[in-house]
């Protein structure tokens, strides 16, 4: 009596080529960068991004004051180019820093703003009017938007390389049944007298 092994035995198969041994394995490789590599990769760029963000975030909080001011003017009719979180409009504010006499300035505002309204205006260490620091969702908002992006941009190359090497293996296969067929091709076509 004979015992049947369950490994799998290998033998060859004359109809498997190596194209497609090298493509099933390239497929596996794929899988592998798809599922482990690109994850991988946008968590890294997005922990990243994180420190980095937080960080300046920190140093402007520590860098700008907020100041609560008096919207002195109207506000502009049309908002900046470059409005921040909802302050897109200039106006002219009047603050009174402690110990010291009242200030003017010009800052940003938000809309629907009236000359009278108090606002929170921040200002750099120079005096200047600046926009507020980004606060912890932007930071994680800005993290997230890396994250995903490097992720994405990473699988998008493994998908553009996974295109090219197909393009490239077909063209060796439609190589090797051509060789093929001109061997055999003539026993095939070949005419009885």
């Amino acid at each position: 009596m004979r015992t049947r092994s369950h490994r799998p035995r290998r033998r060859h198969n004359p109809l498997r080529r190596r194209s497609d041994v090298v493509e099933a394995w390239v497929a596996v490789v794929v899988a592998v960068l798809l599922c482990v590599v690109a994850p991988l990769a946008g968590t890294a760029a997005g922990l990243f991004t994180y420190d980095r963000a937080r960080t300046h975030a920190e140093e402007q909080r520590a860098e700008r004051q907020p100041v609560q001011a008096v919207v002195a003017g109207r506000p502009a009719s049309r908002p900046t180019v470059h409005g921040d979180r909802g302050h897109g409009y200039r106006a002219e504010v009047r603050w009174t820093e402690s110990g010291r006499q009242t200030r003017t300035g010009v800052a940003n505002v938000p809309a629907g703003t009236r000359a009278g309204d108090t606002v929170t205006v921040w200002f750099d260490s120079r005096g200047r009017a600046v926009a507020p620091p980004p606060n912890d969702v932007a930071v994680w908002q800005h993290t997230v938007a890396v994250g995903l992006g490097v992720a994405g941009g990473t699988a998008a190359l493994v998908l553009l390389a996974r295109a090219v090497e197909r393009r490239v293996a077909l063209r060796h296969r439609l190589g090797e049944w051509e060789r093929a067929w001109a061997r055999t091709g003539p026993a095939w076509t070949r005419r009885c007298a």
